[in-house]
């Protein structure tokens, strides 16, 4: 498709190895959801979130104490990890004494001057990156006494209070995130705020739930302003496994051609017409190839009005007819089977197509 995404202009902030704004490429972060302090269980997720595809993990370090437990977190991992602290100002400078590589902080929960600017001068010194999250839920007393509830004019005015303090120092190494469980006033408070500054800004929907509410949220309050050329790093914050946050982070800008990775199965809703399991087959086959970075389009159609069509032009395409499988590999049909409604070892068989071939290409 041929249209042109004008990305918003931003400075570089980095963190660790990992380049956020400017020309880099959009980054899918996500966080861990344990007890830092339960070492197995941390590790097992950050391995299983760096298979997944992220680019970044934020962890909670909740006491001093819990923030021991960074340099051991780095020997295991190459991905940039992030502090996630609140109220306490020393947590984040025993994080960045432990050899953090970024930190997360809340000027709704760490309100005196003096206390930024030492944490401040601290990830100065160790080449830290910040990053000032402003979120709905912690809005300044102040500023929601002057509204009615915390809605995307209370979030714009502590963002706006916020870039007034930033300019008073000379660090630059910083991304602003803007968050509320409410999408619009997530949307409206980004587009202000992106043309105010030129900060990378971290988008995402703050507590947006679980399952399709909260995929549906995330997307579209992350897409409409990724749509609009604003956002340099995101998460989809989801109750449940950090890896589906990873993953469906991965399908939006797939969706919206930023950043193609992974397999992107399109599948038809399904008729009278249809005479096969297709919920079964693309689920299994999307679960199956759902670590995979290549990109790589799968077209699986339940019958032959759009089937063809749609598998020809996908890299690998599986169209139903009422007695067998055609299976299309870059428009060409390279194999049919046969199939009964009780045949579910067909699955299996285009599996292995599938992976042969994905093998093959690499």
């Amino acid at each position: 498709m041929n249209y042109q995404r004008i990305r918003r202009k931003t400075t570089i902030s980095q963190i660790g190895k990992l380049k956020i704004g400017g020309e880099a490429p959009i980054s899918v972060q996500s966080m861990t959801s344990c007890n830092v302090k339960d070492y197995s269980l941390t590790v097992q997720q950050i391995k299983k979130l760096e298979s997944a595809g992220c680019d970044l993990i934020r962890i909670a370090f909740p006491d001093i104490e819990s923030c021991k437990m960074i340099p051991l977190l780095k020997k295991i991992t190459s991905m940039p990890l992030m502090g996630d602290i609140h109220f306490d100002p020393r947590i984040a400078l025993s994080a960045i004494n432990n050899g953090i590589d970024g930190i997360r902080i809340n000027p709704g929960n760490i309100r005196k001057e003096s206390q930024w600017l030492s944490v401040i001068n601290a990830a100065k010194n160790n080449n830290v990156m910040i990053r000032f999250g402003i979120n709905s839920g912690s809005i300044d007393k102040t500023i929601l006494a002057k509204y009615p509830e915390p809605d995307y004019k209370a979030l714009i005015e502590e963002t706006e209070n916020l870039l007034e303090f930033l300019e008073k120092i000379d660090y630059k190494n910083i991304v602003i995130s803007i968050k509320s469980s409410n999408v619009i006033d997530t949307i409206i408070a980004n587009q202000v705020i992106a043309s105010k500054c030129d900060y990378p800004l971290h988008l995402g929907v703050t507590e947006a739930g679980f399952g399709r509410s909260g995929v549906i949220k995330s997307a579209i309050g992350i897409g409409t302003l990724l749509f609009k050329g604003i956002g340099d790093t995101i998460r989809v914050s989801l109750s449940g496994d950090p890896e589906d946050e990873v993953l469906a982070g991965h399908d939006i800008l797939s969706s919206l051609e930023i950043k193609k990775r992974g397999v992107n199965i399109i599948s038809c809703p399904t008729c009278g017409r249809c005479e096969v399991d297709i919920y079964k087959i693309a689920s299994e086959i999307e679960n199956k190839f759902k670590k995979i970075k290549k990109p790589i389009t799968i077209a699986i159609m339940g019958c032959v009005v759009n089937g063809p069509g749609e598998a020809k032009s996908a890299d690998i395409g599986i169209a139903f007819n009422k007695k067998e499988a055609m299976i299309f590999k870059k428009g060409e049909m390279i194999k049919r089977l046969n199939y009964t409604d009780s045949d579910y070892q067909l699955v299996s068989e285009i599996q292995d197509i599938l992976s042969k071939t994905i093998q093959k290409e690499g």
